[in-house]
C-alpha cells in the first residue's frame, strides 16, 4: 500500500476509534466535494485526532479546508482492501513465471559445450568446418569485410528479436518498482522519526518508528535477494543469443587463424587507423577482425531496434 494507508493503519493500531473518524471524515467529503473542514466533523473525533491527521499528512490544506492526501489509499486501508503491508509487498511478481524452462537450460548447456572452442584446435575446427558448409557461399562471393558486416547483421537482428520475444520488461519494472518502493519507505520512515524526536515523541511512539525502520530494513534485504529473478530474466535471452553467436564467431576464428585470409582481403583499412592484418592488434589484445565484428554488430543492433520499435527498458505495469 501506500504511505498515506501504512499510516493509517498505524494510527489505527494507536487508537481503535480512529476508524471511526476516519470514517467521519471521508463521509463529509463526499458531501462536499472533497473538502473537509473541523468545524464539520468536530463533534465526531477529537482534537487531537485531527491534529494528528494533519499531523501525519492524511489531510493536507484544500481551497477553503483540508482534503485527503490520497482518497484511493484513504479508502483501501479504511475499507479493509489493504494487507497491512507495504507499499513493495502490493507489488505482485510471479516468481515462477521467471524461471527456465528446459529448452532455455538446454540452450544455456551447449553454449557452455562451445565455448572451449576458443582455446581448442579441435572444437574450433569441427565447428569452423560445420559452418563453414553455410557460410562458405557467402565468403566466396563477397570480400572478408563484407562477410563480416553481414554476420554482424545476422547477429544484431536475432539478438533484437530474442531480448524482445524472450525479455519481460513488464516483470523487470516490477522488480525495481519494489526496490524503489522500499527506498522510498524507508526515506519517509527516516523523516518522520525525524520529526517525532523534534517535538519530543513519546519513548513508545519513537521505538515504533525504530521497529517499522527495521523491518523495512529487513525488506529491502529480501527484495534484493529476489532480484535474482531479474537478473535471470535479463540473461535467458543471452543464452540462445550465444549459442547461436559463439558458432559465428568459431568460424570466423578458424577462417582467419586456420584457413587464413590472403590477397587484397588480407588487410582492411579500418576508421583511424588505416589499413591492418586482420590479426593484428588494435585495442590492446583485442584483434581487428573482433573490433570490426564489434563496431558494426554494435551500429546495426540500434538501427534495428529503431526501426523494430524495441525497447529494453524495464517498464512498470
Amino acid at each position: 500500500m501506500t504511505r498515506t494507508a501504512e499510516k493509517i493503519d498505524a494510527l489505527v493500531r494507536e487508537d481503535s476509534s480512529m476508524a471511526d473518524a476516519l470514517e467521519s471524515i471521508r463521509e463529509e467529503a463526499d458531501r462536499n466535494g472533497g473538502e473537509v473542514q473541523w468545524a464539520d466533523v468536530s463533534d465526531e473525533l477529537t482534537s487531537g485526532q485531527w491534529g494528528r491527521l494533519i499531523e501525519k499528512g492524511v489531510l493536507v490544506d484544500g481551497d477553503e479546508g483540508f482534503v485527503i492526501a490520497d482518497r484511493e489509499a484513504f479508502d483501501r486501508a479504511l475499507d479493509g482492501d489493504g494487507d497491512g503491508g507495504t507499499a513493495a509487498a502490493d507489488i505482485e511478481i510471479d516468481e515462477e513465471e521467471s524461471s527456465w524452462s528446459q529448452w532455455d537450460k538446454m540452450a544455456g548447456l551447449a553454449a557452455l559445450l562451445l565455448m572451449p572452442g576458443y582455446w581448442f584446435n579441435s572444437i574450433r575446427e569441427v565447428v569452423g568446418s560445420t559452418v563453414n558448409a553455410v557460410l562458405g557461399p557467402l565468403d566466396a562471393a563477397l570480400p572478408f569485410y563484407a562477410v563480416i558486416l553481414t554476420v554482424a547483421l545476422i547477429t544484431g537482428l536475432y539478438s533484437s528479436l530474442l531480448q524482445a520475444n524472450l525479455m519481460d520488461t513488464e516483470r523487470m519494472g516490477k522488480y525495481q518498482e519494489r526496490m524503489q518502493a522500499v527506498q522510498q519507505e524507508q526515506k519517509d520512515l527516516r523523516q518522520e522519526k525525524k520529526e517525532a524526536e523534534e517535538r519530543g515523541a513519546s519513548d513508545a511512539e519513537l521505538e515504533r518508528l525504530e521497529n517499522e525502520l527495521e523491518r523495512a530494513r529487513e525488506e529491502q534485504m529480501e527484495a534484493m535477494a529476489d532480484n535474482l529473478g531479474m537478473f535471470k530474466e535479463q540473461f535467458r535471452p543471452m543464452v540462445w543469443i550465444m549459442l547461436l553467436t559463439i558458432p559465428l564467431f568459431l568460424w570466423m576464428y578458424w577462417k582467419i587463424q586456420t584457413v587464413g585470409i590472403t590477397g587484397g582481403e588480407a588487410t582492411v583499412v579500418m576508421p583511424i587507423v588505416g589499413s591492418v592484418d586482420w590479426q593484428s592488434g588494435l585495442l590492446g589484445p583485442m584483434p581487428a577482425w573482433i573490433v570490426w565484428y564489434f563496431l558494426c554488430s554494435m551500429g546495426f543492433s540500434q538501427l534495428l531496434r529503431k526501426s523494430l520499435n524495441i525497447d529494453m527498458s524495464p517498464s512498470a505495469a
